[in-house]
């Protein structure tokens, strides 16, 4: 079996996540959340790389929204798990960071995702709706769906347990040899 194709490209331009995270660490976890969504701050490289962006932030809930398209396919022709997977890690670390103060870090410990639907690129976007369900001192877990955009068709959902830390110290800027 001989088919022509054509090959497709995307070009993903980010900026420096340094200069972001620095300037994160001096704000609350929504603060942060809210200029990630508001454009004051660049958006996480990931975003870029998956079509993502936060549509809105508030203490312990947050919306993402994600563009399923071709480049996101697995071998048999549908959304690849991965990209329903990569929105709800998101935005349930994200809702969790929505309740953090300043000077704290989280890393997800668990994820659990369930696929209810396929994803389909022709439905268009869909929306990762994620909340906080406990906030402890060192461990949190939220709760997540991932609905299609235009009609709310449930698509998947998914569990995190999230551990919390305190970051460490911003690093002492290097000196110019003299």
């Amino acid at each position: 079996m001989s088919e022509t194709t054509t090959a497709q490209r995307v070009l993903v331009e980010w900026q420096d996540p340094r200069p972001t995270w620095a300037a994160g660490r001096s704000m609350t976890g929504l603060e942060f959340l809210r200029a990630l969504v508001d454009g004051t701050m660049p958006a996480a490289p990931i975003a870029a790389l998956m079509d993502l962006s936060g549509a809105s932030a508030d203490e312990g809930h947050v919306v993402f929204r994600g563009q399923p398209g071709e480049r996101h396919f697995n071998p048999v022709g549908s959304v690849h798990g991965g990209f329903a997977a990569t929105l709800l890690d998101s935005g349930l670390g994200c809702a969790v960071h929505t309740t953090l103060p300043a000077g704290v870090g989280y890393t997800t410990v668990d994820l659990t995702c369930t696929f209810v639907a396929p994803i389909d690129p022709a439905a268009g976007p869909v929306l990762c709706e994620a909340t906080v369900e406990h906030r402890g001192q060192r461990i949190a877990t939220a709760t997540a769906r991932v609905t299609r955009e235009h009609d709310g068709k449930l698509l998947a959902h998914g569990t995190t347990t999230c551990l919390l830390f305190p970051l460490p110290p911003p690093a002492a800027p290097e000196r110019e040899p003299q």
